[in-house]
Protein backbone atom coordinates (compact mmCIF):
# COMPACT_ATOMS: atom_id res chain seq x y z
CA UNK A 1 0.00 0.00 0.00
CA UNK A 2 1.25 3.38 -0.89
CA UNK A 3 2.13 5.76 1.65
CA UNK A 4 0.05 9.28 1.36
CA UNK A 5 2.38 11.97 1.62
CA UNK A 6 0.53 14.98 3.85
CA UNK A 7 1.30 18.21 2.98
CA UNK A 8 3.79 20.05 5.70
CA UNK A 9 2.91 22.40 8.39
CA UNK A 10 5.01 25.83 8.53
CA UNK A 11 6.39 24.43 11.52
CA UNK A 12 8.34 20.98 9.77
CA UNK A 13 9.37 23.54 7.25
CA UNK A 14 11.15 25.71 9.96
CA UNK A 15 12.89 22.42 11.44
CA UNK A 16 13.72 21.07 8.06
CA UNK A 17 15.68 24.73 7.56
CA UNK A 18 16.76 25.27 10.80
CA UNK A 19 14.77 28.47 10.66
CA UNK A 20 12.18 30.31 12.61
CA UNK A 21 8.32 29.82 11.49
CA UNK A 22 7.90 33.20 11.34
CA UNK A 23 10.44 33.42 8.72
CA UNK A 24 8.99 30.70 6.62
CA UNK A 25 5.66 32.28 6.61
CA UNK A 26 7.09 35.89 5.90
CA UNK A 27 8.90 34.31 2.60
CA UNK A 28 5.73 32.16 2.01
CA UNK A 29 4.08 35.70 2.12
CA UNK A 30 7.20 37.36 0.11
CA UNK A 31 7.57 39.85 2.73
CA UNK A 32 10.60 42.45 1.67
CA UNK A 33 12.38 41.98 5.44
CA UNK A 34 12.94 38.68 4.12
CA UNK A 35 16.06 38.30 1.14
CA UNK A 36 15.90 36.47 -1.89
CA UNK A 37 17.87 33.57 -1.22
CA UNK A 38 15.99 32.12 2.18
CA UNK A 39 12.61 32.76 -0.04
CA UNK A 40 14.09 30.61 -2.69
CA UNK A 41 15.28 28.29 0.16
CA UNK A 42 11.96 28.51 2.00
CA UNK A 43 9.51 27.86 -1.48
CA UNK A 44 11.87 24.94 -2.99
CA UNK A 45 11.48 23.28 1.02
CA UNK A 46 7.58 23.99 0.44
CA UNK A 47 7.21 22.52 -3.01
CA UNK A 48 9.23 19.04 -1.66
CA UNK A 49 7.48 18.75 1.12
CA UNK A 50 3.81 19.53 -0.85
CA UNK A 51 3.46 22.68 1.33
CA UNK A 52 -0.24 23.91 0.84
CA UNK A 53 -1.19 26.84 3.39
CA UNK A 54 -4.06 26.32 5.39
CA UNK A 55 -7.18 28.17 4.54
CA UNK A 56 -9.08 27.86 7.28
CA UNK A 57 -5.87 29.66 9.55
CA UNK A 58 -5.46 31.98 6.79
CA UNK A 59 -8.91 32.89 7.27
CA UNK A 60 -8.77 33.64 11.07
CA UNK A 61 -5.81 35.67 10.65
CA UNK A 62 -6.33 38.26 7.74
CA UNK A 63 -10.52 38.00 8.25
CA UNK A 64 -10.29 37.09 4.55
CA UNK A 65 -11.04 33.53 2.29
CA UNK A 66 -9.67 35.32 -0.86
CA UNK A 67 -12.72 34.63 -2.76
CA UNK A 68 -15.10 35.66 -5.38
CA UNK A 69 -18.50 34.38 -6.23
CA UNK A 70 -20.27 35.25 -9.72
CA UNK A 71 -23.65 34.56 -10.03
CA UNK A 72 -25.51 34.41 -13.26
CA UNK A 73 -28.14 32.87 -15.13
CA UNK A 74 -26.67 30.80 -17.82
CA UNK A 75 -23.42 29.97 -18.51
CA UNK A 76 -24.31 29.21 -22.28
CA UNK A 77 -24.66 32.53 -23.09
CA UNK A 78 -21.71 33.82 -24.95
CA UNK A 79 -21.71 37.03 -22.83
CA UNK A 80 -22.05 35.52 -19.09
CA UNK A 81 -18.92 33.27 -20.86
CA UNK A 82 -16.97 36.11 -21.62
CA UNK A 83 -17.03 38.17 -18.45
CA UNK A 84 -16.72 34.98 -16.00
CA UNK A 85 -13.37 34.54 -18.90
CA UNK A 86 -12.35 38.39 -17.54
CA UNK A 87 -13.32 37.90 -14.17
CA UNK A 88 -10.46 34.97 -13.49
CA UNK A 89 -8.01 36.68 -15.40
CA UNK A 90 -8.52 39.76 -12.76
CA UNK A 91 -8.43 37.57 -9.65
CA UNK A 92 -6.22 35.57 -10.39
CA UNK A 93 -3.56 38.48 -10.78
CA UNK A 94 -4.76 39.44 -7.06
CA UNK A 95 -4.43 35.77 -5.92
CA UNK A 96 -8.47 35.24 -5.52
CA UNK A 97 -10.79 32.40 -6.43
CA UNK A 98 -13.72 32.15 -7.85
CA UNK A 99 -16.72 30.54 -7.19
CA UNK A 100 -19.56 30.34 -9.68
CA UNK A 101 -22.87 29.98 -9.69
CA UNK A 102 -25.52 29.47 -12.13
CA UNK A 103 -29.37 30.36 -11.13
CA UNK A 104 -30.94 28.91 -14.41
CA UNK A 105 -33.68 32.16 -14.06
CA UNK A 106 -34.79 30.33 -10.97
CA UNK A 107 -35.41 32.90 -8.36
CA UNK A 108 -35.42 29.85 -5.30
CA UNK A 109 -32.17 28.46 -6.71
CA UNK A 110 -31.07 32.46 -7.21
CA UNK A 111 -31.73 32.75 -3.76
CA UNK A 112 -30.29 29.55 -2.05
CA UNK A 113 -26.88 30.20 -3.75
CA UNK A 114 -26.62 33.60 -2.25
CA UNK A 115 -27.11 32.13 0.89
CA UNK A 116 -24.45 29.61 0.40
CA UNK A 117 -21.84 32.12 -0.76
CA UNK A 118 -22.65 34.06 2.16
CA UNK A 119 -22.18 31.07 4.51
CA UNK A 120 -18.71 30.24 2.83
CA UNK A 121 -17.90 33.85 3.81
CA UNK A 122 -16.88 35.14 0.41
CA UNK A 123 -15.10 38.43 0.06
CA UNK A 124 -17.47 39.88 -2.63
CA UNK A 125 -20.34 39.00 -5.55
CA UNK A 126 -20.76 39.64 -8.47
CA UNK A 127 -24.05 39.06 -9.99
CA UNK A 128 -26.55 39.49 -12.38
CA UNK A 129 -30.01 38.92 -11.80
CA UNK A 130 -32.38 36.41 -13.38
CA UNK A 131 -35.15 37.76 -15.52
CA UNK A 132 -38.05 36.02 -13.27
CA UNK A 133 -35.84 37.77 -10.15
CA UNK A 134 -38.87 40.20 -8.85
CA UNK A 135 -38.62 39.62 -5.05
CA UNK A 136 -35.50 41.41 -4.19
CA UNK A 137 -35.97 41.36 -0.28
CA UNK A 138 -33.10 38.61 0.26
CA UNK A 139 -30.89 40.86 -1.79
CA UNK A 140 -31.49 43.84 0.27
CA UNK A 141 -30.57 41.34 3.62
CA UNK A 142 -27.70 40.34 1.65
CA UNK A 143 -25.97 43.60 0.98
CA UNK A 144 -26.94 44.62 4.79
CA UNK A 145 -24.94 41.95 5.68
CA UNK A 146 -21.70 44.00 5.12
CA UNK A 147 -20.65 41.38 1.60
CA UNK A 148 -19.69 43.76 -1.06
CA UNK A 149 -21.90 42.90 -4.17
CA UNK A 150 -21.59 44.12 -7.19
CA UNK A 151 -23.99 43.82 -9.83
CA UNK A 152 -23.87 43.62 -13.68
CA UNK A 153 -25.98 43.12 -16.68
CA UNK A 154 -29.49 42.69 -15.51
CA UNK A 155 -29.13 44.93 -12.47
CA UNK A 156 -32.20 45.61 -9.94
CA UNK A 157 -34.14 48.41 -9.18
CA UNK A 158 -32.81 49.65 -5.56
CA UNK A 159 -31.31 52.65 -4.65
CA UNK A 160 -27.35 52.75 -3.89
CA UNK A 161 -26.38 49.60 -5.44
CA UNK A 162 -22.76 49.25 -7.12
CA UNK A 163 -23.49 48.42 -10.42
CA UNK A 164 -22.08 48.11 -14.06
CA UNK A 165 -23.84 48.54 -17.26
CA UNK A 166 -23.73 49.36 -20.76
CA UNK A 167 -24.58 52.72 -22.36
CA UNK A 168 -28.13 51.66 -23.59
CA UNK A 169 -28.91 55.24 -24.36
CA UNK A 170 -25.74 55.78 -27.12
CA UNK A 171 -26.47 52.55 -28.46
CA UNK A 172 -29.84 52.82 -29.00
CA UNK A 173 -29.44 56.71 -30.20
CA UNK A 174 -27.05 54.83 -32.58
CA UNK A 175 -29.59 51.92 -34.33
CA UNK A 176 -32.40 54.31 -34.80
CA UNK A 177 -30.25 57.04 -36.67
CA UNK A 178 -29.00 54.45 -38.54
CA UNK A 179 -32.84 53.08 -39.59
CA UNK A 180 -33.63 57.09 -40.05
CA UNK A 181 -30.57 57.68 -42.16
CA UNK A 182 -31.52 54.70 -44.71
CA UNK A 183 -35.22 56.08 -44.83
CA UNK A 184 -37.15 53.45 -43.05
CA UNK A 185 -40.11 54.96 -41.44
CA UNK A 186 -41.79 52.14 -39.00
CA UNK A 187 -39.32 50.82 -36.05
CA UNK A 188 -40.21 48.22 -33.86
CA UNK A 189 -38.53 46.95 -31.00
CA UNK A 190 -38.62 43.79 -29.77
CA UNK A 191 -38.18 43.83 -26.21
CA UNK A 192 -37.58 41.52 -23.18
CA UNK A 193 -40.19 41.07 -20.18
CA UNK A 194 -41.44 43.54 -18.38
CA UNK A 195 -40.45 42.50 -14.85
CA UNK A 196 -36.67 42.85 -16.47
CA UNK A 197 -34.86 46.48 -15.20
CA UNK A 198 -32.91 45.90 -18.48
CA UNK A 199 -35.98 45.49 -20.30
CA UNK A 200 -37.34 49.44 -19.32
CA UNK A 201 -34.05 50.71 -20.08
CA UNK A 202 -34.03 49.33 -23.21
CA UNK A 203 -37.84 50.99 -23.73
CA UNK A 204 -37.17 54.08 -22.00
CA UNK A 205 -33.90 54.47 -24.65
CA UNK A 206 -35.87 53.63 -27.44
CA UNK A 207 -38.61 56.38 -26.71
CA UNK A 208 -36.39 58.68 -26.52
CA UNK A 209 -34.49 58.41 -29.47
CA UNK A 210 -37.42 57.56 -31.45
CA UNK A 211 -38.23 61.33 -30.26
CA UNK A 212 -35.35 62.81 -30.84
CA UNK A 213 -35.35 61.77 -34.28
CA UNK A 214 -39.23 63.16 -34.23
CA UNK A 215 -40.34 59.36 -35.41
CA UNK A 216 -44.05 58.81 -34.38
CA UNK A 217 -44.30 56.81 -31.45
CA UNK A 218 -46.53 53.54 -30.79
CA UNK A 219 -47.10 51.18 -27.92
CA UNK A 220 -48.12 48.52 -30.60
CA UNK A 221 -44.37 48.98 -32.16
CA UNK A 222 -42.58 47.70 -28.65
CA UNK A 223 -43.67 44.13 -28.78
CA UNK A 224 -42.48 41.95 -25.44
CA UNK A 225 -40.96 38.45 -25.48
CA UNK A 226 -40.04 36.26 -22.69
CA UNK A 227 -36.62 35.57 -24.69
CA UNK A 228 -37.23 32.34 -25.28
CA UNK A 229 -37.12 30.46 -28.32
CA UNK A 230 -40.85 30.24 -28.60
CA UNK A 231 -41.70 33.56 -27.38
CA UNK A 232 -39.43 35.05 -29.79
CA UNK A 233 -41.12 33.27 -32.27
CA UNK A 234 -44.49 34.82 -31.31
CA UNK A 235 -42.73 37.99 -31.46
CA UNK A 236 -42.27 37.65 -35.27
CA UNK A 237 -45.57 36.40 -35.59
CA UNK A 238 -47.37 39.49 -34.41
CA UNK A 239 -44.69 41.80 -36.27
CA UNK A 240 -45.45 39.60 -39.47
CA UNK A 241 -49.58 40.09 -38.68
CA UNK A 242 -49.42 44.02 -38.35
CA UNK A 243 -51.17 46.30 -40.75
CA UNK A 244 -48.25 48.35 -41.09
CA UNK A 245 -45.44 46.24 -40.73
CA UNK A 246 -42.01 47.48 -39.29
CA UNK A 247 -39.35 47.59 -41.75
CA UNK A 248 -36.78 47.88 -39.17
CA UNK A 249 -36.31 45.81 -35.56
CA UNK A 250 -34.44 46.26 -33.20
CA UNK A 251 -34.35 43.64 -30.30
CA UNK A 252 -32.97 43.22 -26.96
CA UNK A 253 -30.26 41.07 -28.04
CA UNK A 254 -28.37 38.74 -30.12
CA UNK A 255 -30.21 35.60 -29.34
CA UNK A 256 -33.57 37.20 -30.21
CA UNK A 257 -32.70 38.33 -33.20
CA UNK A 258 -31.31 34.81 -34.08
CA UNK A 259 -34.73 33.34 -33.45
CA UNK A 260 -36.55 36.70 -35.14
CA UNK A 261 -34.22 36.17 -38.65
CA UNK A 262 -35.01 32.36 -38.86
CA UNK A 263 -39.11 33.32 -38.65
CA UNK A 264 -38.69 35.59 -40.93
CA UNK A 265 -37.42 33.72 -43.35
CA UNK A 266 -39.38 30.99 -42.45
CA UNK A 267 -42.64 33.56 -43.38
CA UNK A 268 -40.51 34.30 -47.12
CA UNK A 269 -39.12 37.46 -45.86
CA UNK A 270 -35.69 39.02 -47.01
CA UNK A 271 -33.00 40.05 -44.75
CA UNK A 272 -31.74 43.26 -45.43
CA UNK A 273 -34.70 43.69 -47.97
CA UNK A 274 -37.74 43.24 -46.40
CA UNK A 275 -37.05 43.68 -42.93
CA UNK A 276 -33.83 44.86 -40.97
CA UNK A 277 -32.36 44.12 -37.82
CA UNK A 278 -30.44 45.82 -35.10
CA UNK A 279 -29.53 43.97 -31.77
CA UNK A 280 -27.49 45.07 -28.59
CA UNK A 281 -24.05 42.73 -27.79
CA UNK A 282 -22.43 42.08 -30.76
CA UNK A 283 -21.11 38.68 -29.64
CA UNK A 284 -18.57 36.64 -31.78
CA UNK A 285 -21.59 34.38 -33.40
CA UNK A 286 -22.08 37.35 -35.84
CA UNK A 287 -18.59 37.50 -37.13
Amino acid sequence: MNKVNKPATIKEIAKKLKISPSTVSRALNDHPSIGLVTTMRVKKMAEELNYEPNQTAIFFKQRKTFTIAVILPSLSEPFFSFAISEIENVASEHRYTVLMGQSLDDPDREEQILKTFKNHRVDGILMSIGKKTTNLEFIEKLESSGIPIVFFDCVPSLPNINKVQSDLSTGMNEAVDAFVARGHKVIALVNGPKTLPASEDRKVAYLSAMKRNGMDILEKNIIETDLSTEGNEKAMDHIFAMSERPSAIISFNDFVTLDLMKAARQKGLVLNQDIFFISYANYPLWQ
